[in-house]
């Protein structure tokens, strides 16, 4: 299914089930003196996400075929 940024800003993640979660589906072993860093990690890359996300692309852009230094 495809959502649109705003759609998708209406569904609020909770980062500490997130990393509970996905540590049970990876058969993670978290250790409780680990898990507080994990979230706060978690939460940085959401930060920097949405920063990501939000940033306006025009409907008309194409994308490289190849990139060149």
């Amino acid at each position: 299914m495809n959502h649109t940024g705003a759609e998708m800003n209406n569904q609020e993640l909770d980062v500490g089930e997130y990393v509970e979660q996905m540590a049970l589906l990876l058969d993670l072993r978290l250790r409780d003196e680990y898990r507080d860093g994990v979230v706060a990690n978690f939460e940085r890359i959401k930060a920097i996400a949405q920063l990501v996300n939000s940033f306006p692309l025009p409907e008309d852009i194409e994308v490289a075929p190849i990139f060149e230094s």
